[in-house]
């Protein structure tokens, strides 16, 4: 049975939600236990990461596509095959979820709900890092639906468990993860200076990520012609 609009953004609200709670609970405790080994901190905070996103893939993609993701959901936007009233409404959806989740993180560790970070995430070498890490996030998603559309959850997981290593701003590749972690001053926080052009990359690596992946799967003879 196909849901309905209300049931979707019900599913991107929840999903980013318990996704953001996974993101900044799991820094919290990490730097808890870690005993200021940054290495290990960080560590922590990946696993449970990949294993929520493809917990969450499983549980609510037959029901909105398990998005999350504004660019992911602008991605499915630029191939024609989301109208942009329901795109606009899943974005909503996923920021509104991602800050609840962050409000949700904040009290079950008993620190203030409201807070701004001071953890200052900028720079030319972390502006490319998120390019990368949105693009290769979008590019799996969309090799995956070709090639094998059951393994999306886990490629997701996995891709993002890695990227938090490979790449410098340990791959925030989602703008409502960069909005909602503006919102916490914790081990997972950016601070607000550097969320839009954090956002930026994560757009223009989207952007790149669809092209890419259409061009991989363009039949041969469209190919030659």
């Amino acid at each position: 049975m196909k849901s309905s609009l209300a049931q979707r953004c019900i599913a991107e609200t929840l999903g980013t939600a318990f996704l953001l709670a996974a993101v900044v609970g799991s820094g919290i405790m990490a730097a808890r236990l870690a005993g200021g080994n940054g290495a290990l901190a960080l560590l922590c905070n990946a696993l449970p990461t990949g294993a929520i996103l493809a917990v969450l893939i499983l549980s609510f993609g037959p029901i909105s596509g398990a998005h999350f993701n504004p660019v992911v959901t602008l991605a499915f936007v630029c191939r024609g095959e989301l109208p942009g009233r329901v795109a606009l409404l899943y974005a909503a959806s996923q920021i509104a979820g991602g800050i609840a989740g962050v409000l949700a993180a904040h009290a079950m560790f008993d620190l203030p709900l409201w807070q701004i970070s001071q953890t200052v995430r900028t720079g030319p070498a972390q502006w490319f890092a998120e390019f990368v890490a949105t693009f290769g996030l979008v590019l799996v998603i969309f090799c995956c639906l070709r090639t094998a559309r059951e393994a999306i959850p886990y490629a997701v997981g996995l891709y993002i468990t890695a990227a938090y290593w490979f790449t410098a701003s340990t791959s925030f590749a989602n703008p409502a993860v960069t909005i909602a972690r503006s919102l916490s001053d914790t081990f997972a926080g950016i601070a607000p200076g550097g969320v839009l052009a954090f956002i930026a990359a994560q757009i223009a690596g989207g952007v790149a990520g669809v092209a890419v992946a259409g061009l991989l799967y363009r039949p041969a003879a469209a190919r030659a012609g």
